[in-house]
């Protein structure tokens, strides 16, 4: 599965899409001062126990991280993964 990236404005997500259909996504705003707000995660349940939602947060830490930017988890799913992973501390506002 590919995970995809696109941005409108100061809005963006990465996404996986099956036949047109969105089947996990995460969504950020621009938060200004360099930061983006992750404020939703979600995944279908055909994709559940995949490690997809990691994935999805996994990419927007490296998007960040490519950027220069920090980020700030609104999300209670991305805030876990933060939470477990210390390893993207370098990216947390």
């Amino acid at each position: 599965m590919t995970i995809q990236h696109k941005e409108t404005g100061n809005r963006g997500r990465f996404f996986i899409e099956d036949d047109g259909e969105i089947m996990a996504e995460i969504v950020y705003a621009g938060g200004g001062d360099g930061t983006i707000i992750i404020e939703h995660t979600e995944v279908d349940e055909s994709l559940k126990g995949q490690n997809i939602g990691y994935e999805l947060v996994h990419k927007t830490v490296e998007f960040a991280r490519a950027k220069g930017l920090k980020i700030v988890p609104l999300c209670t799913f991305a805030k876990a993964v933060f939470d477990k992973k210390p390893d993207f501390g370098d990216v947390l506002a």
